[in-house]
């Protein structure tokens, strides 16, 4: 059954937003209840069950659709590909009691909300769910349901309980991978198969108390992260009370805080009204109403999207295969038996007993048995992962975005020298730390000032650059700075003074006495300083192209754009200076920000040296050889972004690169593109320059060969999503540098990519970072602190050279989860054929021999043969992502024939061997515990002694030539594709490093071939086997190494042969069905792409998009990528 969304039954939560739902409204009826609740008693509760793993058939079943007004029960429906569905029952809650219970949280609702209007109306009572922390109330004037947020202030926390052991048990233990264990266990213990029925349970024990360990500690590290933030004792000042101590729980909006000096946790976001304080951003904030930034992270790792990743979409897909196997089985098993005459009751436990051998209760665990030894050796590697499912996805990323300071770059900046400007002309520029003894004058002034630095503990603190801008000075800041009265108003100002030995030791000291923080949105800072005994001055700082804005034109040299070009491009970044004179009288707190940024005084730039880190170049042309893309997303200057991309081997040096700039028209709705070589040199600043029209032919020959390079502005690029977004694919699949990017855009880029079927990694290390480390395929965080919950993997080494090292671990994984797979299914498939072959004969495997093949030879195969580890070279290609792909389905398949085969031919060849006998199994050859008489007088006579049984000898019915044949071929065949599905290279170390697993076979293989050819009855009779002549016994091994050997030659020559299925591939031209890559292709037989020195005007209808939401949807974990 499917919704069907009518007006009144259906409505929508969220609209927008990451967690954006459907709801559907239903009402509980009684006799569909009641008869729900007969089906839970007749069916023993697997009905019940049943509902609890899908609601939506409880809601079906139970209720009738109807208006959301009138329901006690809402569906709710992801509006993703997912289309996850969750119960929800209506609740009436008392809206009077809330307002009562909460008279000191003032209410900020709307004028006509229902809970002003419950003030009227005491006894109202409305209906309320509770979704993911966040309760949603219905308004009956509205007709919808609205976040209770919105309308009135709850307490300043984020509640995250401790969830309760108990609960987590039983979460545990019903899903169905353990329900059908417990149904195995039954049945085995019906069978009298004790020993492997308790060797299952006390595994699935251990891993449930593994699980349910481990989901408690990360519940127990996400309370303890956020309950520090809400219980900090702040001071507060209200109207009527004062100044007074409470906890941050009962901060409310309007209250007044007051910041003790020293560091501190401030539990709220805030706006600083007076004084200063530095704020470390890769930091959480706290709150200070339920839906906030903080908030939606935690919810996020509560409630994690889930992940559409094509090995575990086709895991299900193969189960339900098995599922249809096991079914033919039972039909099978059900005829033979029951027109053998067989038991009711032996017949059902035979027919089930084929589910749980072509259905392996362990393949759900076998498959993440690589992941949790990848998750390990990256513990050791420093890489530290809280979302171990995403391991698998490293091993299929081809697209890396990377931030740049702090990641591909140093976190700290050197200063390189001050070009300062008098009269609109530079003057010489003066080299640090050489010519650090600069002069007194404005662009001194403007390094001494125009910062937010603090001392605190006698440590100055603050911007890493501002820091190194003022060591530069040799001056100080005083110790003693405080308040300072002004015009009978009290401000707080920072003074700083010249050491003794400093250059401007005539200027006594500077006070500063207002300052506008420094801005990402407007990109600057600005401050009001005083000289002692002189006239009050503005100093600003910030990106040079917005400080030349706001300065008066005369003052801006001539060649500033050459100039800031030259150092841009050589990879500095770049700080421009101004400043202006006060009036006298104006005060410095009367004045707004647009009053104190205006006709500047330019000063000059300040050039600050940003190097790179000793390992990026090394791992960015590991990944570029590995043909995985790598992508700068910065905030900095887009000629820096693009020199530092160039010194770090993202751009090639032959490459050319194409500034691609989007600009809105004034005074219209429409917008422009212009695509554009980037100029990175100049006459008067290089000298060896090729002519114009040499540099165009480089150009063109670059970019019809496909070796050209976008580079855009986060700007450019919020307007090309707008107005452009048919063109935004294009640009993308060759854009390497995104510069001056905020947060938002960061993680809308990264979304994009993932439309168009790329897997995606991102890898930053601030707090500006989070939103796309969340939304990534893959997001590694380079920082420790508290910001890197929202990204799954964290590295304790602030270096990218984490990047290859999870690609790689990720793709061992991967390839571990295939082999394991290959090997779960085949192993079941061969015991499954086995006894189908047994049950025409009405016989079967032995308990021991099922438990041989089930414990000591599966079990610990799968405990080691995940042992391997990654192979230490990425190789230009990945492995596949998905189970239905022909090599891997041809694989599986072709192993299912050879073991057939097999099977079969030993099964009919014992019978045509002319010692066979069906009633007298020890027909074959004498008992060493027979009657010695007998044997020695047969022996003298040349004739063989027909025994028709040891009456101390037990016979259960298993014994037969079939059985022991059929078993000892099965049993060494699981070795044998246990070593063939072994993969090494490329991806995984070669097979003999794994000591362990090769001792396991080793070890296994010798015990097997004693059961061959030993001839010991007790053993024979544990293990329900017969004596057979060495020659037939000779034949088994033979088949067997038949068996290995073309098994062996098809998966190496055959399935692991990339050069055929490439091959194939172009014979039958087959192309990937990537987005991307048709993309790709598409564009390769465009000749007018890119359209160079042109500009593209857009209609008058644009394309709305979000500039900062309060969170990113999670896209689909999923892709169109060639499996090859």
């Amino acid at each position: 059954m499917e919704e069907n969304p009518a007006k009144s039954h259906y409505a929508q939560l969220n609209q927008g937003e990451e967690n954006e739902m459907e709801i559907f409204g239903y009402k509980t009826q009684g006799c569909r209840k009641a008869l729900c609740i007969a089906g839970y008693i007749l069916t023993c509760g697997a009905l019940l069950l049943l509902f609890y793993w899908k609601p939506e058939w409880d809601v079906w079943a139970n209720c009738v659709p109807c208006s959301l007004e009138e329901a006690d029960v809402v569906l709710l429906r992801t509006t993703d590909e997912f289309r996850i569905y969750s119960r929800k029952n209506v609740t009436w809650i008392s809206v009077s009691g809330i307002i009562k219970s909460r008279l000191d949280y003032p209410s900020i609702a709307e004028e006509d909300s229902i809970f002003n209007k419950a003030l009227m109306k005491p006894s109202l009572q409305v209906k309320s769910i509770q979704v993911q922390k966040i309760r949603y109330v219905w308004n009956i004037y509205a007709k919808q349901f609205q976040k209770v947020g919105r309308v009135i202030c709850g307490p300043n926390a984020i509640d995250v309980p401790v969830i309760p052991i108990w609960k987590l048990l039983i979460k545990e233990v019903l899903n169905p991978f353990y329900v059908f264990q417990l149904f195995s266990v039954c049945l085995w213990f019906a069978e009298d198969y004790m020993e492997y029925a308790a060797a299952i349970i006390i595994m699935s024990l251990l891993s449930i108390s593994l699980t349910v360990y481990d989901l408690r500690q990360q519940s127990v590290k996400l309370q303890g992260l956020v309950e520090s933030h809400n219980n900090i004792m702040v001071t507060v000042c209200r109207n009527k009370e004062g100044f007074q101590e409470l906890e941050s729980r009962h901060l409310v909006p309007g209250d007044m805080m007051v910041l003790k000096e020293g560091k501190a946790l401030l539990p709220c976001d805030a706006i600083l009204i007076s004084g200063q304080c530095i704020v470390n951003e890769s930091m959480l904030t706290g709150t200070a109403c339920f839906n906030t930034a903080k908030g939606d992270l935690v919810r996020s790792i509560l409630y994690p999207k889930p992940m559409n990743f094509k090995l575990y979409r086709d895991a299900l897909r193969f189960l339900m295969c098995l599922i249809a196997f096991a079914t033919i089985g039972m039909i099978y098993t059900v005829c033979v038996f029951a027109l053998n005459g067989e038991e009711a009751g032996e017949v059902v436990k035979k027919a089930l007993d084929v589910i749980t051998i072509a259905v392996p209760p362990a393949l759900p665990a076998a498959l993440t048995t690589g992941i949790i030894y990848t998750q390990r050796r990256l513990k050791k590697k420093g890489i530290f992962c809280i979302s171990p499912q995403r391991i698998n996805m490293c091993g299929q990323l081809n697209l890396i975005c990377f931030d740049k300071t702090g990641t591909l770059t140093e976190d700290g900046l050197d200063l390189w020298g001050l070009l300062p400007s008098e009269g609109n002309c530079f003057q010489d520029v003066h080299r640090f730390p050489a010519d650090h003894s600069l002069p007194w004058g404005p662009a001194f002034g403007a390094m001494v000032v125009c910062h937010s630095l603090i001392v605190l503990e006698g440590k100055i603190q603050g911007d890493p650059l501002d820091v190194k801008m003022f060591e530069a000075t040799n001056w100080v800041i005083d110790d003693s700075s405080g308040h300072q009265t002004e015009s009978q108003r009290s401000t707080h100002a920072t003074v700083v003074r010249p050491r003794p030995k400093a250059n401007s030791a005539s200027v006594e000291g500077i006070t500063i006495l207002h300052q506008f923080p420094f801005s990402s949105a407007l990109q600057r800072m600005s401050v009001i300083a005083q000289e002692t005994g002189g006239e009050k001055q503005v100093f600003t700082k910030g990106a040079p192209e917005m400080v030349a804005m706001l300065c008066r034109a005369e003052t801006v040299p001539s060649n500033f754009e050459s100039k800031l070009l030259f150092y841009t491009a050589q990879g500095f970044r770049v700080i421009g200076l101004a400043c202006k004179s006060l009036q006298s009288g104006e005060q410095s707190t009367d004045l707004t920000r647009e009053e104190v940024e205006s006709d500047l005084t330019f000063l000059g730039l300040l050039i600050m040296e940003n190097r790179l880190k000793r390992e990026t170049k090394p791992v960015l042309e590991d990944l570029s050889a590995a043909h995985i893309r790598s992508v700068m997303v910065t905030g900095d200057n887009i000629q820096t972004a693009v020199t530092v991309a160039k010194n770090a081997g993202m751009i090639s040096p032959t490459n050319r690169v194409i500034l691609v700039e989007a600009n809105k028209i004034p005074g219209s709705l429409s917008a422009s593109v212009t695509w554009k070589p980037l100029e990175e040199n100049k006459t008067e600043d290089y000298g060896n320059l090729d002519s114009d029209s040499q540099t165009g032919r480089r150009i063109r020959l670059a970019m019809e060969s496909g070796q050209f390079h976008f580079a855009m502005s986060g700007k450019s690029y919020q307007i090309v999503a707008q107005h452009f977004s048919h063109l935004l694919p294009k640009l993308l699949l060759n854009a390497t540098v995104f510069a001056r990017m905020s947060p938002s855009q960061k993680s809308s880029l990264v979304e994009e990519f993932q439309k168009l079927d790329y897997f995606v990694g991102m890898c930053g290390d601030g707090a500006n970072d989070c939103g796309a480390l969340k939304v990534a395929h893959a997001g590694i965080s380079l920082s420790e602190q508290e910001a890197s919950v929202a990204s799954p993997f964290t590295s304790r080494t602030p270096s990218i050279a984490c990047v290859p090292e999870l690609i790689r671990e990720g793709r061992a994984a991967l390839v571990t989860s295939f082999c394991m797979f290959k090997y779960m299914a085949l192993y079941s498939t061969i015991q499954y054929l086995g006894v189908l072959l047994l049950y025409w004969q009405l016989n079967s495997f032995g308990n021991y021999q099922f438990l041989f093949q089930d414990l000591a030879i599966t079990t610990v195969i799968g405990m080691t043969m995940s042992f391997t580890e990654a192979y230490p070279k990425l190789v230009p290609y990945r492995p596949p992502s998905q189970l239905i792909s022909p090599p891997l389905l041809l694989s599986v398949i072709l192993n299912i024939l050879f073991s057939l085969c097999m099977q079969i031919f030993g099964f009919l060849m014992v019978q045509k061997q002319p010692w066979y006998s069906k009633t007298d199994i020890h027909s074959a050859c004498l008992s060493v515990n027979s009657h010695m008489e007998n044997s020695s007088s047969a022996s003298n006579l040349g004739l063989h002694v027909v025994r028709d049984g040891d009456p101390t000898e037990v016979d259960n019915g298993y014994k037969s030539y079939e059985n022991t044949t059929v078993w000892l071929l099965s049993t060494i065949n699981c070795l044998i594709i246990a070593l063939v599905f072994s993969k090494g290279r490329p991806f995984r170390q070669p097979i003999y490093t794994n000591y362990v697993f090769v001792l396991v076979l080793v070890g296994q293989l010798s015990v097997c071939l004693f059961l061959v050819f030993a001839d010991i009855d007790d053993l024979y009779s544990k293990m329900d086997l017969v004596c057979t002549p060495t020659t037939w016994r000779i034949s088994m091994v033979m088949m067997l190494a038949v068996t290995l050997a073309v098994s062996f030659l098809v998966e190496e020559a055959i399935i692991e042969n990339r050069a055929l299925w490439l091959l194939l591939k172009r014979t039958f031209q087959y192309h990937s069905k990537s987005h991307y890559k048709r993309l790709q292709r598409v564009l390769e037989q465009d000749s007018a792409w890119p359209p160079l020195n042109e500009t593209l005007f857009s209609d008058s209808v644009a394309v709305s998009v979000e500039e900062d939401t309060g969170g990113h949807s999670n896209p689909t974990f999923d892709s169109n990528e060639d499996a090859l």
